[in-house]
């Protein structure tokens, strides 16, 4: 596997969780740099099927020489779509690793990390006309401070909000690090690194719409996935993680779930053992293991 481009995180733990049967057909709907893939295709036998879907065109690099497999060059948003596009109604089992490929933060250009200094970017997707440019430049205050609070859970979102738009009417913000200078009193020495994550994962979010697309892919899973197949998700941050979570206990994002006369529940979904985290081990080889959390679901 490119561990160069990803290393994947709870590798063996989250494709246990899919059961495999040797002769299924599952999806993988964030490919990346494969490393989930090719475990899958370790497990399956010559009649089964691998399905990997990855909107950023350099994980195209990446595909896998294998007739068992195809690579569809696009956001998982589509999973449904592309399925029956390939004449595939039900699947065995879905594994999603959600979050920012290790490439996408190690390409200084792509201004996914708070390490380097380069253009607003962000986008996941190379051909998504909006980046984290437009949305520092051009968005509202109200807009701006929904996005901060939202999505970077911070207290100061409305007064950063103020401070971008001041800036900005100056000249345009266009770099990492413009960004973060404008953003200075935001940042005490002890907690700098904390806030600015916790801004850069706000703007990203927002760039790819990831809370957007996130529930679109799970509203889909049941549709997808056979009576007694699995959906095996890490995620990396609370908002991803609550998603998955109620959606896996509810069958919906909010409210209680829906009961039939009996007053049972009527769910999709069940969860399969506990929460599962990266051993210690794990996160010293690779630190960015440290915040990923798996659940593991059945069809039902």
């Amino acid at each position: 596997m490119d561990q160069t481009y990803h290393n994947p995180v709870l590798l063996h733990e989250s494709v246990d969780g899919l059961n495999i049967k040797e002769d299924g057909i599952y999806v993988d709907a964030t490919f990346g740099g494969g490393g989930h893939s090719k475990e899958i295709l370790k497990r399956l036998g010559g009649n089964g099927r691998l399905l990997a879907f990855d909107q950023d065109k350099d994980a195209g690099a990446n595909a896998i020489k294998d007739d068992r497999f195809r690579l569809i060059q696009e956001n998982f948003r589509f999973l449904k779509q592309f399925l029956k596009f390939y004449g595939i109604l039900e699947v065995d089992g879905i594994l999603a690793d959600f979050g920012v490929s290790s490439h996408q933060f190690d390409q200084a250009e792509r201004g996914f990390s708070i390490r380097f200094d380069a253009q607003l970017d962000m986008r996941m997707d190379k051909g998504n006309p909006l980046s984290a440019f437009e949305v520092i430049n051009s968005y509202s205050h109200d807009e701006l401070a929904t996005v901060l609070l939202n999505y970077g859970e911070l207290r100061s979102a409305r007064a950063m909000a103020d401070e971008l738009l001041k800036a900005r009417k100056k000249k345009a913000i266009r770099t990492t690090f413009e960004l973060k200078e404008v953003l200075r009193r935001f940042l005490p020495k002890a907690r700098e690194h904390k806030v600015l994550a916790q801004i850069y994962q706000a703007i990203r979010i927002e760039v790819n719409q990831e809370m957007q697309a996130l529930q679109e892919f799970l509203i889909q899973t049941p549709q997808v996935i056979k009576v007694g197949g699995r959906l095996s998700v890490i995620s990396y941050h609370s908002l991803e993680d609550r998603l998955v979570k109620r959606f896996i206990r509810e069958g919906k994002f909010e409210g209680q779930a829906e009961k039939d006369f009996y007053g049972n529940t009527n769910v999709p979904l069940k969860k399969v053992g506990k929460l599962i985290v990266p051993s210690k081990e794990e996160i010293a080889k690779n630190n960015r293991a440290r915040s990923a959390k798996l659940r593991i679901a059945e069809r039902i």
